[in-house]
């Protein structure tokens, strides 16, 4: 019943008429949360958006990435060679694993998957720990797409299935099961409330 509901509200928000503003640059990818946005473009590039009173703009970040994501675990990402880094005093540090998609939209925890579309995640004890080893949990399941916000975990598989994984916590990923939702998409984002 629970996930009938978000589903429902899901919908409303998704098909009310939100206001939408075109923004400049080009992008192949990008991820909001925690009140930034992170982007990259088609030759690796890193931008941040800056909105202050004196300046709305995308700000070229140092380093090279295929994908980022900010959110409540801070601003991850990973490179064309699979490798992983976050940002750690303003600086990319890379860290354990490969992956070739990550999100940081959980709370405090980073999920992904790696070039075989095996899901992995890191609980909040080892993104809040300042290490570069983490302590990855391989969760069952294939997916090319993992996301999560503070409602659960969405996902898509390699046939564009769409899955859906709720009672996730900062310590706990792991769930009972998938549940599958009606539809197909490439990709989905679960995000992280204002």
């Amino acid at each position: 019943m629970l996930l009938y509901i978000y589903l429902s509200l899901l919908y409303t928000a998704i098909t009310a008429e939100l206001p939408c503003t075109v923004m400049p640059g080009i992008l192949t990818q990008l991820d909001a949360g925690n009140g930034e946005v992170y982007g990259v473009n088609a030759d690796g590039n890193i931008y941040h958006w800056v909105q202050t009173d004196l300046q709305r703009d995308w700000v070229q970040v140092p380093g090279a990435l295929i994908h980022v994501t900010v959110g409540p675990a801070g601003v991850w990402g990973v490179n064309k060679q699979n490798n992983i880094y976050k940002i750690q005093n303003n600086s990319w540090v890379q860290v354990s694993g490969l992956l070739k998609q990550i999100d940081a939209g959980g709370d405090q925890f980073i999920v992904g998957v790696n070039s075989g579309d095996a899901i992995y995640c890191v609980n909040q004890d080892g993104t809040t720990s300042g290490g570069t080893d983490l302590p990855w949990i391989k969760l069952d399941g294939a997916l090319k797409y993992y996301s999560c916000g503070p409602l659960g975990c969405w996902g898509v598989n390699s046939a564009n299935q769409i899955f859906y994984r709720y009672s996730v916590t900062q310590t706990v990923v792991r769930c009972d099961q998938w549940k599958q939702v009606d539809g197909k998409l490439v990709m989905i984002e679960g995000g992280n409330r204002p």
